[in-house]
């Protein structure tokens, strides 16, 4: 349910930390099935790091960009991935990765986890960046978490997030 348009307050959904750490498990999980090293950030909708691992083989150049992803992908609401082709120069992106200090990620592996709100729409409540291996793998560890909140989500309908 939404506010009346004179108050002025809102609430908003935030991803808990039980949820970022189940996320966080099962992008670990999946990572060690694809022998990959993973770095895995989990943000709440307003962008703050909940949780974060570093597994073992994970490149250490990856962390901050992990913790981009995620940034990102709750930030805008979007998978870092639908940038691809708009960033290019000409591009209707193009620069997009200039902004917010430098930390708007355009490399697949952010993915945001959106849930449906009490109005019935879809409301982003965090997000799950990974990096160390190709975008495309980062992507495929990303949605495992996304995957494990949304289960737990459905499994205690009508609990807090």
């Amino acid at each position: 349910m939404s506010p009346p348009d004179n108050s002025p307050l809102t609430s908003i959904p935030h991803l808990t930390l039980s949820a970022a750490h189940l996320a966080t498990s099962a992008c670990e999980a999946h990572a060690r099935t694809m022998n990959l090293g993973m770095n895995i950030a989990i943000v709440d909708t307003s962008l703050h790091l909940l949780s974060f691992a570093r597994m073992p083989g994970a490149k250490l150049t990856s962390i901050d960009i992990a913790i981009n992803k995620a940034f990102t992908a709750a930030g805008h609401r979007a998978p870092t991935h639908v940038y691809k082709e708009n960033v290019w120069p000409g591009g209707a992106a193009y620069g997009i990765d200039k902004s917010n200090g430098g930390r708007f990620t355009v490399i697949g592996g952010g993915l945001p986890i959106a849930v449906e709100g009490e109005d019935g729409k879809q409301v982003v409540v965090g997000a799950v960046g990974c990096s160390t291996g190709t975008p495309a793998q980062d992507r495929e560890v990303a949605e495992k978490g996304v995957e494990a909140v949304k289960e737990m989500i459905g499994r205690s309908r009508g609990a807090k997030l």
